[in-house]
């Protein structure tokens, strides 16, 4: 069963871009444990609407003219979440619940659709149909609650949500449907560069009506080195070779579900948290970077890594020490660039994430020509 992404979920997709966009921003106004904490809260709501979406269009019928109602009504309910999100521990709450809710019912629904269909195992999705619900109940009661009740609840009600999956036995999960392999690699594929392409967005604006000095260009140019660098890393050989290891599966849908809809979730969360150290060296290059940036910054890439390596593991590869060493870089940065200015510190980080993705990039080659040698 092989497809592609479809023009509407195209459009889908934009609303998360301004989604992400509103989540990095809301963040990088206030850089204190409490405040990154929510907005990683809401990182992750968003995200498990995306992806829920995915597993449901994957199953779908690819010129199902329910789908693409479904994504368009969806699309204006994201929107208004996105609209509220910077507002949902402020008073907005209720706005963000009803219209995230919404969203995550209409995906039951087109699931209920394509079960009737015969593309998927109804007793599966009514498993995870119980935790949905359960977990939407949950962000309505923390809304009318507010304050840290608010915070708790709608946390309880993040986890209830992505345990769903998890709570059905391997079994049941593994007969949820049929994975169209190329249609599912690509669409998490276009959301990591949704994600980056935030950043760049997100670099951009910090650079735009200040004065063009040195400071900002090299802060600049060393910002978004670091994004193609990370854009190399899972694009150059990890997406081509990990569709078809999603292919190869014995259990493509138990693969889909670990490496996927949760280890990606690292590599998200990686990318907005370096969106928001970038926009922090950028705005201000030659000034040193506090601690709560070079944290976002450093961390971020570290993260990004940590969940690259680990969705790699998912799929049959071996964790890197490569890997391994540049996650250790990033700690050693964030510790010993305390007074050096925030074009240098983006610099160091860029330096060490294309000597990753250089060393890698020639291993490989490497690899590849021991292997025409040893076959001819």
């Amino acid at each position: 069963m092989e497809r592609r992404t479809s023009a509407v979920e195209l459009l889908w997709d934009l609303v998360f871009v301004f989604a992400v966009t509103q989540v990095s921003t809301t963040m990088g106004r206030d850089l204190t444990w409490p405040s990154v904490g929510r907005s990683l809260l809401l990182l992750a709501l968003v995200w498990w609407a995306w992806s829920a979406f995915v597993w449901a269009a994957n199953a779908e019928d690819e010129d199902s003219r329910l789908l693409r109602v479904v994504l368009l009504v969806a699309l204006v309910m994201m929107f208004l979440a996105g609209v509220a999100l910077p507002s949902a521990f402020q008073g907005e709450a209720a706005v963000f619940v009803a219209s995230y809710a919404a969203v995550r019912f209409l995906h039951l629904g087109i699931y209920v659709d394509v079960s009737r269909r015969g593309n998927a195992s109804l007793s599966a999705i009514a498993g995870f149909a119980a935790t949905v619900g359960l977990g939407m109940a949950l962000l309505a009661i923390g809304a009318a609650v507010g304050g840290v009740g608010q915070v708790a609840l709608w946390a309880l009600a993040a986890a209830i949500d992505y345990a769903g999956p998890a709570c059905l036995t391997r079994e049941r999960l593994r007969g949820l449907q049929r994975v169209a392999v190329s249609h599912f690699a690509e669409r998490y594929g276009l959301f990591i560069i949704i994600v980056l392409g935030e950043s760049v967005v997100t670099i951009g604006t910090a650079a735009t009506h200040r004065e063009i000095t040195a400071s900002l260009l090299a802060a600049f140019a060393f910002a978004l080195t670091i994004t193609i660098a990370l854009w190399w890393l899972y694009f150059d050989r990890t997406a081509a070779w990990a569709e078809q290891r999603l292919r190869e599966a014995d259990d493509p849908v138990l693969a889909a579900a670990d490496a996927f809809s949760y280890l990606h979730l690292l590599l998200v969360t990686g990318v907005v948290l370096l969106a928001v150290g970038e926009k922090a060296a950028v705005a201000d290059p030659a000034q040193s970077l506090p601690l709560a940036a070079r944290l976002s910054l450093c961390g971020g890439v570290a993260l990004y890594v940590i969940g690259y390596d680990a969705f790699k593991w998912r799929l049959g590869g071996r964790p890197s020490w490569l890997n391994g060493a540049a996650v250790a870089a990033m700690a050693l940065l964030v510790v010993i660039t305390e007074d050096l200015a925030a074009w240098a510190v983006c610099g160091l980080v860029s330096t060490t994430v294309v000597g990753l993705c250089a060393a890698r990039t020639l291993g490989a080659a490497r690899a590849d020509h021991k292997y025409v040698a040893a076959s001819g």
